[in-house]
Order: structure tokens, then C-alpha cells, then sequence
């Protein structure tokens, strides 16, 4: 059984999303993972927005979460505008009511992941995008990560993913990411983990965090795999990495996207000479206990099963 898609964000897929024809100026968004590649619970896409464009007052009725990769743009959430950069991502919760405008001279892009994954706006019943009609505030003010009217919004800056630049950090009560202080770097094996929107930003759906590997850095050894009760959506912006899943191999660059369900046996290897890096989300959160499982001891329990015995079996 193959659970997991590979793909690559074409700007050419871009196009107005259906429902938003009529809400929207400049708008579109190209979808990566979706019900189409046997996802249930992500609906990941890029989106882009032309200088000049907007898209009105609307509520979801589901999590959306964002990463801003290129230009600038400002977000209106319950009628307070934010100006946004290249490299801020946030929460949008549930039910609440947001806007988008692009007021400057270049394309704002975004990568964006909802869930649970949206309906099909063209199939019969109830919607889960409504437009309330409100333009986009005008009145933005600079992101401020220390306001806590700003906790759902995040900000990844250079050398925030550096180990030793975050040693030498602002004191605990100067946050320079968040409010929210969701700012742990986990780093392992020649990877360095950094949380991006998680559940201390308020997500209750999804998370969305980024991953660096350096040369040589491994998820697990291509012999000691692992899968997840979730599904992960990956979105490859520098280097190259390894990525094996279901048990096929591919090379991954920026730009190429990748969806593990729930089940795949996958695991990751940099074997270049630069640093990679990729955003990545999960859906649902992980849970309390057991969200990876690995190979590796399993297979470790099974070698040492009592000598006559190997030939049985459990019910």
C-alpha cells in the first residue's frame, strides 16, 4: 500500500480558489496535499497574493496555520492589522474572523495548512469558508512578538535556529519570536527542530514547525524507520535531502513537497555537503504518548523471543 505523495509547487498551478471569486483580488493558492492523494485530515497549498490585492473578512471552520516565504503582507484578525514579513507564520483559530492585503510592490507568498483537511466548496453541503464582507483593515502596525494581542503570530528570524546564537539570547522576559515564549529548539543527531505553531500558540488541530539537517544528519538510519497515527506534510526550501518512504527512494529539493500518512514507513538523510531545510506540519497533534513508532523495536523484540517459539504467534 503506497501512503505517502510526492510533488513540487508549480507557480503555474496557482489559480483563484473556488469560492473566492468573488471575495478576492490578486488571490490564488495551489494545492499540495488534499483528499486527492489520500489525505483525511491536511489541506496544504501555497498561496500568493499580487501587490494590491486582498482578500476580505471570512471565518473557517477550520485551523489554518501559515509560513510566509516571500514578500510582505498584513494580516487583519478581528479587526486588528499586522504588517508581516518573509519568515513570520501564525494561527489562525477556528471561527475566527481574518483578512489579507498585500500594500506593497512584489508577490507575498505563504505556505498554509488546514485542518482538519477543507471541504470541496463545489460539492453539495455546508461550507466551511464563510466571507462576512469586511474589507482588510487600514491602519497595520509592525508585528510586535512581545504584545500578547499577538501570541497566535511567530516570528523566525536569522540565527534563530543557530545553537549557539540562541545561547547567547535576549533574558527570558525579552521574548524576540513570540509572545507565547513556544520557542523551544530541540536539536539531535546534526538536526535542529524549531516549533512554530503549536499548542501554546493556541493550535488544537495541527502544528507546524521547521527542520534543519546538517551534512549527515538522519531522522533515523534508513534501517531503523518509523511512522506516525498522523500525516505530515514537508516543504522543501533549501539544500537537498534523502527521503525514504514505503519504501522508495527520492531526492528532494526546494520547492518539492512530500505527504507521509498515517502508516508510512519513512525516515530522512542530508548525504550532501550543505545545510537542508524544510517546513513541515502534522495533523492531527500528536498525542500524549507513542506518536512514533519504530522499526527498530519491534524487530529487537522479535530477535529475542525464547529459542522454539518463533513460529507463534499472537491473536
Amino acid at each position: 500500500m503506497v501512503r505517502h505523495h510526492v510533488t513540487r509547487f508549480d507557480p503555474g498551478a496557482l489559480a483563484v480558489p473556488a469560492g473566492y471569486e468573488a471575495h478576492s483580488r490578486g488571490f490564488r493558492r495551489a494545492a499540495h496535499v488534499d483528499g486527492s492523494e489520500g489525505s483525511v485530515h491536511a489541506g496544504f497549498a501555497t498561496c500568493e497574493l499580487a501587490p494590491g490585492g486582498e482578500v476580505e473578512g471570512h471565518v473557517h471552520a477550520y485551523e489554518e496555520s501559515f509560513h510566509l516565504v516571500a514578500g510582505s503582507a498584513e494580516l487583519t484578525v478581528d479587526g486588528r492589522a499586522v504588517r508581516l514579513e518573509a519568515g513570520d507564520c501564525g494561527l489562525v483559530p477556528v471561527g475566527v474572523e481574518h483578512a489579507w492585503r498585500n500594500a506593497g510592490d512584489e508577490p507575498c507568498r505563504w505556505i498554509e495548512m488546514a485542518a482538519p483537511q477543507p471541504r470541496d466548496p463545489r460539492a453539495e453541503g455546508t461550507p466551511d469558508t464563510v466571507f462576512l464582507g469586511t474589507a482588510p483593515a487600514d491602519d497595520a502596525v509592525a508585528l510586535d512578538v512581545r504584545d500578547p494581542r499577538t501570541r497566535t503570530l511567530f516570528r523566525l528570524g536569522p540565527g534563530q535556529m543557530e545553537l549557539d546564537d540562541l545561547n547567547r539570547g535576549a533574558p527570558v522576559d525579552a521574548p524576540t519570536v513570540s509572545a507565547s515564549m513556544a520557542t523551544a529548539l530541540l536539536a539531535y543527531s546534526g538536526i535542529a527542530v524549531k516549533m512554530l505553531v503549536d499548542q501554546r500558540l493556541g493550535a488544537q488541530l495541527a502544528n507546524m514547525f521547521m527542520v534543519e539537517y546538517e551534512p549527515g544528519g538522519v531522522a533515523q538510519p534508513h534501517d531503523q524507520p518509523h511512522d506516525h497515527p498522523l500525516e505530515e506534510c514537508y516543504y522543501v526550501l533549501d539544500g537537498e535531502v534523502e527521503l525514504v518512504a514505503d519504501g522508495r527512494r527520492y531526492v528532494l529539493r526546494p520547492g518539492d513537497v512530500a505527504w507521509a500518512g498515517v502508516g508510512c514507513v519513512h525516515a530522512f538523510c542530508n548525504r550532501g555537503d550543505r545545510r537542508v531545510r524544510w517546513l513541515e506540519t502534522q495533523a492531527p497533534l500528536p498525542p500524549a504518548a507513542h506518536s512514533y513508532r519504530f522499526n527498530r523495536d519491534w524487530d529487537y523484540l522479535a530477535e529475542r523471543r525464547p529459542a522454539g517459539r518463533a513460529g507463534e504467534g499472537g491473536g
